[in-house]
């Protein structure tokens, strides 16, 4: 049996890009907590102290990305027969756990707070010196969605969701820009009517823009982690190849599954034509499965099952 162990792991190639394009966003998020924290406390603004929890969090998931491109690249052994390529996917919902809760959970503590007990500015220097901390934020995080934006670009045939690490930076960048955004329109609002209320919404808005974050990059993480079936088209291929095969009668099942980035799980069950004894069977199952991996080098683990055909196919063959 060929081992496809190293088919199970993304190119180192690609593997470096998405590592530098993580490291860029983990620099800028950690410059800009730092920041926004200290601006925050001194200018006392809810909408500044909750980005700043943002982007906190968002570092703490660069840290979890960056094991994830780590550990994926382990190679397969014997408690892991089809390899790492899952630790993307596990490390993606701890990612999207933490946007929940350090950042999600923080803007809502930061939004009540300041409903209930009231506060604010107390000088134009603290919405100056806020407010320029988030111009000095949104120039850093455009800069690192960008990059995250050319790597997507230049993955045509992937696009953003092929890639759990790329799409939570993506996704945490993009929602830093929007976050920032809110965050001055709330602290102008405040300045300019004296109502902390702006700020308290701003804090608030941020908030659930960040658990619907979260909720997404965790829902296509669990259902990655649970087994999620390969992309249609390469579903459908495998099928028309294996129904084309002059060896097999009637193709009773077929299953995919996402191993990891770059391996994919086949498993079917087919019936073959009359006639084939066990010697010529083994080389016929060899020449099927070398057939699909040779077209979609992703799918590397491949399994054929050869079943005895349902009554009522058997039925229906013409004679």
């Amino acid at each position: 049996m060929t081992d496809n162990s190293e088919n199970n792991r993304p190119g180192p190639s690609e593997d470096r890009k998405t590592r530098l394009t993580v490291l860029v966003a983990l620099a800028a998020n950690l410059l800009i907590a730092v920041a926004k924290a200290v601006g925050g406390l001194f200018a006392g603004s809810p909408a500044l102290l909750s980005e700043a929890a943002h982007s906190v969090a968002d570092s703490l998931n660069e840290v979890f990305l960056l094991a994830a491109l780590r550990r994926s690249r382990k190679p397969a052994d014997r408690r892991h027969p089809f390899g790492y390529g899952k630790e993307r996917f596990f490390w993606s919902l701890l990612a999207a756990v933490g946007i929940f809760v350090m950042g999600g959970c923080f803007s809502f503590f930061q939004g009540f707070e300041a409903l209930t007990q009231g506060g604010g500015e107390e000088s134009r220097t603290g919405y100056v010196a806020g407010l320029a901390v988030l111009g000095v934020a949104l120039l850093a995080e455009g800069s690192s969605l960008a990059r995250a934006l050319h790597q997507v670009r230049a993955q045509p045939g992937e696009g953003i969701g092929a890639d759990p690490a790329l799409r939570t930076v993506v996704a945490e960048d993009g929602t830093a820009v929007i976050g920032v955004l809110l965050a001055a329109g709330g602290m102008v609002a405040h300045m300019v009517t004296g109502d902390i209320v702006w700020e308290a919404a701003a804090s608030l808005t941020i908030g659930l823009l960040l658990v619907y974050v979260a909720f997404s990059l965790g829902r296509s993480a669990r259902d990655q982690l649970i087994g999620e079936a390969a992309d249609p088209e390469l579903h459908r291929g495998i099928r028309e190849l294996l129904t084309s095969q002059p060896e097999i009668d009637y193709l009773a099942a077929l299953h995919t599954m996402r191993l990891g980035l770059h391996s994919t799980l086949v498993a079917a069950r087919v019936d073959l034509v009359p006639g084939i004894d066990s010697e010529r069977l083994e080389l016929v199952s060899e020449r099927i499965k070398r057939a699909v991996r040779e077209r979609w080098p992703e799918a590397d683990q491949v399994f054929l099952d050869v079943v005895e055909a349902p009554r009522r196919v058997r039925d229906e063959r013409p004679a």
